[in-house]
């Protein structure tokens, strides 16, 4: 069986673990305020072109996503979105559970525009009665999108400006920013990221870490008492030092984009197979997240080998299914694929 359902399918990356083994018998002080986690705020920090800067560690992306969304909103305000946004169809109503909600945009190829995002807000407050509605008060976009699409840097540049204009936070998600930042379509850089989003994520838990993401802000105090917030949130870990340990290791030698790029080799080796054998693209993705449209009959015979995730409803006749790459990937798993796609292209004929 190979997997290709998703990229935190493995443990972590050996460097990750062998800095955890290293170090399992040393004693330090818990929650985050340990030398590791310090030493990994330092690497983080200057990876992103800042001298200074807020870097928390929390155990998930949804735990990011929940106490960024939370801690920036005022009661009675909302996070604008794209419909496809994993905080609008994939967390569980977490942000709902706390008190906010999803403001949704529509999208394009999963990606949100500056112009819905200055219209939306302006005819929010052209509105007399918008004391009685949910207020947008910032905004959330993925990097890359759900559909593995990439926001290029004057789209990032245009919805920082209105972001700006109207007063409001630009949020990032970066779950799989690595992946992203690794794509050769990609021409916005880590550096980048932090000057525009006035908060973000980086992921760990689909980059390589066992579990992890660090959030971070060129604003050191742009959430106050952001760690009760965190705890609040279910999101602080008392050996907070198992978070620094691996986001040290990830941030140290080029450890981070050393394993993205490999994932983003191996996703356009599993492009390549997929489209010459015959197979469309449900979506044109640049990362390690690659889409399909596959015969139903196709779907069956490769899920007795294959693990991969279909991407909706099941269709009467074919289904659009979703393959990802990740820094586990192997040659090996690409040469499986391969001969398992070249024998059911004759089948589909």
């Amino acid at each position: 069986m190979v997997y290709f359902k998703s990229d935190y399918m493995c443990g972590a990356v050996p460097e990750i673990m062998e800095s955890l083994v290293r170090t399992n018998m040393e004693c330090t002080s818990g929650y985050g305020s340990d030398p590791y986690c310090e030493a990994a705020r330092e690497a983080v920090l200057k990876a992103c072109g800042l001298e200074d800067g807020l870097v928390k560690f929390v155990i998930g992306g949804t735990e990011a996503n929940s106490v960024v969304v939370d801690g920036l909103l005022g009661k009675c305000q909302g996070v604008l979105a794209a419909e496809t946004s994993h905080i609008n169809v994939h967390e569980a109503g977490t942000i709902e559970a706390f008190g906010h909600k999803v403001l949704t945009l529509p999208t394009a190829e999963g990606k949100i525009r500056a112009s819905d995002i200055d219209r939306y807000v302006t005819d929010f407050f052209a509105d007399e009665t918008w004391e009685h509605m949910v207020e947008p008060g910032m905004v959330y976009v993925s990097f890359p999108t759900e559909l593995g699409t990439l926001y290029s840097r004057k789209e990032l540049e245009d919805i920082h400006a209105v972001c700006s204009k109207h007063q409001i936070p630009l949020y990032i998600d970066g779950a799989r920013l690595g992946y992203g930042l690794a794509s050769p379509k990609c021409d916005v850089t880590l550096p980048d990221i932090a000057r525009l989003a006035d908060i973000f994520y980086i992921g760990g838990t689909k980059q390589g870490a066992l579990f992890g993401e660090a959030i971070v802000s060129r604003h050191p105090d742009i959430i106050p008492r952001i760690l009760s917030l965190i705890k609040q949130h279910g999101a602080l870990l008392a050996k907070g030092r198992l978070l620094g340990l691996q986001f040290l290791t990830l941030f140290t030698d080029g450890c981070y984009m050393r394993y993205s790029q490999w994932a983003i080799v191996h996703a356009m080796e599993l492009r390549r197979v997929m489209t010459e054998n015959g197979f469309p693209l449900f979506a044109d993705s640049p990362t390690n997240q690659q889409f399909f449209v596959l015969p139903n009959t196709v779907i069956d015979r490769l899920a007795e080998a294959v693990r991969f995730e279909y991407w909706g409803p099941r269709g009467p006749e074919s289904t659009p299914v979703r393959l990802v790459t990740s820094w586990a990937t192997s040659d090996a798993d690409i040469a499986t694929l391969a001969k398992m796609i070249q024998g059911l292209r004759k089948t589909a004929k």
